[in-house]
């Protein structure tokens, strides 16, 4: 298989995007979400704010920085996928390795620090619901899926929710195991 291969342009861009992301998360974590501004943010990372709106729309988005490719992931992990094989058992291994990500070893200051923001918790409700939808668009659109877009839009919330859950949890495994015997139990209802 052949690996696509980025041009210099993108590459820069996409150091300049992380450039971004990684200092104002280093900026957040030091002085409080709060206490710094776009302007500031900016600055220390030696880009234009203009240059720093291209890559986020909001501030909230900067905390949220692999936002599009936790979405994105989660589509492909339907659209991907072996012929026949099972949608659940998918959706789970990916969620699995996202929650492995969020609760890697240095993520909880940026939980905490989600957790105090009024709008960084409003912002990652509304990016939650965006997933689900965006993975209920991919579930409906598949051939091979006979259930209904209610069932599939009602396993899509239960998965997105599955990962906030399990994200929470004391034993974030044990939480996966448990949810998701639940939404196989609803996808083989519907």
């Amino acid at each position: 298989m052949t690996v696509p291969t980025t041009g210099r342009r993108e590459r820069k861009k996409a150091a300049t995007r992380q450039k971004i992301a990684d200092t104002a998360l280093r900026l957040f974590l030091e002085r409080g979400y709060d206490a710094v501004g776009i302007r500031d943010v900016a600055a220390e990372a030696d880009v234009a704010v203009t240059t720093l709106f291209s890559h986020f729309a909001s501030k909230e988005a900067l905390v949220f920085e692999q936002d599009g490719d936790f979405e994105q992931r989660l589509m492909r992990t339907v659209t991907d996928r072996e012929p026949h094989e099972p949608l659940i058992p998918a959706l789970r291994r990916e969620i699995q390795a996202m929650v492995r990500h969020c609760t890697a070893d240095g993520t909880v200051p940026v939980y905490r620090m989600i957790d105090e923001s009024r709008a960084l918790r409003e912002y990652e409700e509304s990016m939650r619901l965006r997933h689900a939808e965006s993975l209920a668009t991919a579930l409906v659109a598949d051939p091979d899926l006979p259930q209904s877009a209610t069932a599939c839009r009602t396993i899509a919330r239960f998965v997105i929710d599955a990962y906030s859950l399990a994200r929470e949890a004391d034993d974030p495994q044990a939480a996966l195991d448990e949810i998701f015997q639940m939404i196989e139990a609803a996808w083989e209802a519907a």
